[in-house]
């Protein structure tokens, strides 16, 4: 059987993947002294055409290929182009924070910008993916190449340590998936999401043993998938994993991998499993408050702030998770509710996206003068970096949903609002808690910043500080402005991106709707 290729829907992925070939050739040949400026250049360019084409795709039709009767494999619509644009952007911003830290780590620069091109590949791939097999294949593409970016830091042993648990949390993760999928295969027999979603309907109208054996299999596909966007209990990798890699590298982790788990989760719970609401509901409720939880009262007790920012992020995917928990209550389960709980998680990944991936810029900027990145370390900051130390609070209130950074308090009106009009209101009280939860350690790092230390040194330290410290500043300065734009006009007019996140949701409500 020979089946036609649309190129123009697969353009994004394709061109990063050839962007991510030519740096690893061109390190062959460049000279030492220029491999890591064309290396990163190459990067680059590579991304900005491929967020150009991503953003293009979306105004002509919905594309798609690689297709068979049972339906298709690959599908560039909004959906996916709300996904590929978000993870290009974060990209963007992560290559300009690898620019210093590479050359200062001492990594290698061919391997360190091929592979991360490569993960984002198959995050681009996952978000247009419509069988199990391609979002299986794709989501291992995010994984491999993150493994050896977390350990790529080779003298330093917390490296190591960080990639090996990830790497293990991830096998166990991964198995698991497998093993509801074969089960799912096996119930249905067809691996297209629309063709699950017909067979498992029909199985849950009749009951019996193949019922049981399709909740079973639901359940573990979400297993799998709560740990790519590390919810509890499948988090323990996250805050070592995000201590001992490169920073540039947590904040990827915890942005644009994130976003890729939940595009996969999304399709599968929303496109797939609608009629088995029943059984994944409860258990993503469940996964959604402790989360919150956990994330937010171990955030409390830390020192370090890329730890910090790690349990943030564990309590960060408890919001995600909470629109989707509707389906927890037998009026959350209507079709009409359940995309408009997919709408509410993709409004919330868009603007969490932006406030955490400036959070991490912010820290970027001050790791090489702060090694140990405690949060006592920035105290005074505002005396040295004046407008690093304004968009670092920026960044926190916004994560806390205070003012001056209201788009993060947009962001959880509008889950929290998913939880009420689902009738999860048990939810949306967990939520709020939570919220005040999370106002003691974001507020307590912004206090800091604005804070003098006895005998405060920041004379001597704007004095000593180094030429290598003001091309950080320069590379990081860039990625810190993007973020601190991109919150302010959240702040200011959220409404676009709600229409895109309701745009994007509409695919997911098209399958899903009689």
């Amino acid at each position: 059987m020979i089946q036609s290729i649309d190129y123009a829907a697969i353009s994004p992925p394709v061109a990063l993947a050839i962007a991510a070939l030519v740096v690893l050739v061109a390190d062959l040949f460049v000279p030492d002294g220029l491999r890591h400026r064309a290396a990163s250049a190459f990067a680059l360019v590579g991304t900005l055409v491929a967020l150009g084409l991503a953003s293009w795709l979306p105004t002509t039709r919905d594309r798609r290929t690689f297709c068979l009767p049972a339906g298709c494999s690959y599908v560039a619509d909004h959906y996916a182009a709300f996904f590929q644009v978000l993870v290009l952007a974060v990209l963007v911003v992560v290559l300009l924070l690898s620019f210093a830290n590479v050359e200062d780590d001492r990594l290698p620069a061919g391997e360190f910008y091929f592979l991360l091109l490569a993960s984002v590949t198959g995050m681009l791939t996952l978000a247009a993916s419509r069988d199990l097999v391609s979002l299986l294949v794709s989501l291992e593409v995010v994984s491999l190449p993150a493994f050896v970016l977390v350990g790529l830091r080779r003298a330093d042993p917390r490296g190591g340590e960080a990639a090996l648990k990830f790497f293990l949390f991830s096998v166990v993760s991964t198995a698991l998936t497998v093993y509801g999928m074969a089960l799912l295969y096996g119930v249905t027999r067809t691996l297209q999401v629309d063709a699950i979603a017909t067979a498992l309907r029909h199985v849950h109208a009749a009951g019996g043993p193949r019922h049981s054996l399709a909740a079973a299999a639901v359940v573990l596909v979400v297993v799998g998938f709560a740990f790519k966007i590390s919810a509890v209990p499948f988090h323990f990798w996250a805050p070592d994993t995000y201590q001992g890699a490169p920073t540039p590298v947590a904040a990827f982790l915890s942005t644009a991998s994130k976003a890729a788990g939940l595009a996969g989760l999304l399709i599968l719970l929303i496109q797939a499993f609608p009629s088995y609401a029943d059984t994944w509901g409860p258990v993503v409720a469940v996964l959604a408050a402790v989360s919150m939880t956990v994330g937010n009262l171990v955030a409390l007790r830390q020192w370090q702030l890329v730890r910090l920012l790690a349990w943030s992020t564990v309590a960060q995917s408890g919001y995600l998770l909470l629109p989707l928990g509707v389906a927890a209550t037998a009026g959350g389960r209507t079709p009409v509710e359940l995309a408009a709980a997919g709408r509410a998680s993709l409004a919330y990944l868009a603007i969490y996206a932006v406030m955490n991936i400036g959070a991490f810029a912010c820290v970027v900027a001050v790791a090489h003068q702060l090694p140990r990145l405690a949060t006592a370390d920035v105290r005074g900051l505002v005396r040295r970096r004046p407008l690093l130390a304004v968009a670092f609070a920026l960044f926190l209130t916004a994560l806390a949903g205070l003012p001056p950074g209201v788009a993060g308090l947009f962001a959880k009106v509008v889950v929290l609002r998913a939880a009420v009009h689902g009738h999860a209101s048990w939810l949306a009280v967990v939520a709020a808690v939570n919220t005040v939860i999370g106002l003691a350690y974001y507020l307590r790092v912004a206090a800091v910043l604005f804070t003098d230390a006895p005998g405060d040194a920041a004379a001597d330290d704007e004095a000593n500080e180094q030429p290598l410290h003001r091309r950080r500043i320069s590379a990081a300065g860039v990625a810190v402005a993007l973020a601190a734009i991109g919150v302010v006009v959240l702040s200011i007019d959220p409404q676009p991106l709600l229409h895109a996140a309701s745009t994007a949701a509409g695919g997911l409500r098209r399958t899903v709707l009689p």
